[in-house]
């Protein structure tokens, strides 16, 4: 299978698409289902393709808890920050008829923007090398904030309250994601077409592919199947946060389609009909920074993951209350996309992507993570302790102290029977003076991933439970 070169991967789609067995369809059927249990997902759509073709289009759970509607092949979901491939292909649309090239300064073409951003290229915008900082921390986009989400911005206002923000490094130099990448891509569109990035994208690519349920998000319109999205906090479900209609409309991700759609998405990313096949390698292949050409990271709008396995271009996504997972596996000729409507904190599309093409192709099963020696045990023990009494109430002062509602999340996270062994650790790592640690906790088959950070001190600083991929 890896003998298949890149070029020929992305030269065109490969013949027809072979039927899923009923087999195969009832075991993603009740992984699926189970996972949903598990991450506690209202409602979730699943798409598998085949050479451009769907082989599984499938609803799960409820589009609207409110109103019983249930998930459908046709419900319309948010597209979360899978929407930059979309707007990266929009970009290169544009380079591949001369508009534009990727190695242009940024301010050749928006010349109001800072001197310091002259070295900024088109190419490190779309590979999140550009330098640039980040405009939507929690800090920036609360309340009053210069980014309050729940006020409207003109885009020329929004453009220059992201130019105020310090350059966090030199472009170039290292990768960072920052939404703030392809909002300036999005205003860049604009200025060289004369069109909203919406509108080109419904011109140039949804009116193109016959992507009919597929725009911008809009609040006010009527939108046919539109789910619900939804956030837990504190161990209840509520709906999602609004938002105002200048943070539903920038080029970082905020669109609408469904899985029916993505049919015909993934159709022309294995033909060339929307994009050539040497753009499509140009998207795919790990951008350069900081003197390195890595073999895995990011390109042109895409995550780029080689495991030896497999070679998978991907892309996840979440935003106001819906999570989002796309991945096409180049040499396999098979693709998958998991929609959600609960927030990122709770659910986890990708992995649950991942084990559903493993399902479909065993060989592309991903590995378990194998328990490591623990060279710090007396650490783990401390941490492990600090945890108990988080989780307990028991825990209210110190290096690390979550409110009542982070608490209670923790408690809706964690299986019955948490605590009966002690965690196993599967990861740890340095970042500056930090130390993370990555433990498995919980009974067999019903585990969960408790990451533990500590500083140099030993003294906890943060807890995050997450669900465990090797829940198969």
């Amino acid at each position: 299978m890896l003998a298949v070169s890149l070029a020929a991967a992305v030269a065109a789609c490969q013949p027809a698409a072979t039927a899923l067995t009923p087999a195969q369809i009832a075991s993603v059927d009740r992984y699926v289902e189970r996972e949903m249990v598990r991450q506690q997902i209202p409602g979730l759509a699943l798409g598998v393709y085949q050479h451009g073709q769907a082989v599984l289009l499938k609803g799960y759970g409820l589009a609207n808890v409110e109103h019983a509607v249930p998930v459908t092949a046709d419900t319309v979901m948010q597209s979360g920050s899978i929407g930059k491939t979309f707007t990266a292909a929009l970009v290169m649309r544009l380079v591949e008829n001369g508009k534009i090239r990727l190695d242009d300064s940024i301010r050749a073409h928006m010349p109001d923007l800072p001197t310091s951003w002259k070295p900024i290229t088109i190419a490190h915008l779309l590979s999140h090398t550009s330098g640039l900082g980040e405009y939507d921390s929690p800090e920036l986009t609360s309340d009053g904030g210069p980014f309050d989400v729940r006020r409207d911005f003109s885009e020329d206002e929004l453009i220059q309250r992201v130019a105020a923000l310090p350059l966090a490094s030199a472009p170039g130099e290292v990768w960072a994601y920052r939404n703030a990448n392809y909002l300036v891509l999005g205003v860049l569109i604009r200025r060289v077409t004369g069109s909203f990035h919406g509108d080109m994208l419904k011109r140039e690519v949804f009116d193109r592919l016959g992507m009919s349920s597929s725009r911008v998000i809009s609040d006010s319109e009527i939108v046919l199947h539109r789910a619900a999205g939804y956030q837990r906090r504190g161990g209840q479900l509520y709906n999602q946060n609004w938002v105002s209609p200048t943070f539903n409309s920038t080029a970082d991700g905020t669109l609408y389609f469904t899985v029916r759609d993505l049919e015909k998405w993934d159709r022309a990313l294995c033909d060339n009909n929307l994009l050539k096949p040497a753009t499509k390698q140009q998207m795919w292949t790990p951008f350069p920074f900081g003197g390195t050409a890595p073999r895995q990271g990011y390109g042109l709008g895409w995550f780029v993951r080689d495991d030896g396995n497999a070679r998978v271009v991907e892309h996840d996504g979440a935003w106001q209350g819906f999570t989002s997972y796309f991945g096409r596996y180049l040499e396999a000729g098979l693709s998958v996309a998991v929609l959600t409507n609960l927030d990122a904190d709770h659910s986890q599309p990708d992995h649950i992507g991942h084990v559903v093409v493993g399902l479909i192709e065993p060989a592309l099963m991903p590995a378990t993570a194998a328990a490591i020696e623990d060279d710090q045990s007396q650490l783990t023990r401390s941490l492990w302790a600090y945890f108990g009494e988080v989780v307990s109430g028991e825990r209210a002062t110190g290096s690390y102290a979550p409110s009542a509602e982070e608490v209670a999340d923790f408690r809706e996270l964690l299986p019955d029977g948490w605590e009966a062994a002690a965690p196993s650790l599967i990861a740890r790592r340095m970042e500056g003076t930090e130390l993370i640690s990555t433990y498995r906790i919980g009974p067999a088959g019903n585990t969960r991933r408790l990451i533990a950070v500590s500083d140099a001190n030993g003294q906890s600083t943060d807890f995050v439970v997450l669900h465990d991929p090797d829940n198969r």
